[in-house]
């Protein structure tokens, strides 16, 4: 079994920038684009998790794949669908 990464927000914008290995600007245009949305501590800080990083590195690895923040944003919502159809099926067998 795979593990998953851990959904709990850890990181401040420049360590998650870091470990994925890209400017914190970039982050902040995934998430205005509504491709990651970081947990805010309640003074509006952001937070990642490993899940975001996870994601970040997903969304970089299509765009060098030369798909654009719209269809980015498509293939993650077509993954999402297939693991909550995928689930579903797993829980009537």
């Amino acid at each position: 079994m795979v593990d998953e990464p851990s959904g709990t927000p850890l990181y401040s914008i420049a360590v998650a920038a870091e470990l994925a290995g890209l400017a914190p600007a970039t982050l902040r245009l995934y998430e205005e684009k509504g491709l990651l949305t970081p947990a805010r501590t309640e003074g509006g800080t952001r937070r990642y998790s490993d899940a975001d990083i996870a994601r970040v590195r997903l969304v970089a690895r299509l765009q060098e794949q030369g798909v654009n923040l719209t269809g980015v944003g498509r293939v993650i919502e077509l993954q999402e669908e297939n693991d909550a159809l995928r689930r579903r099926l797993d829980r009537k067998q």
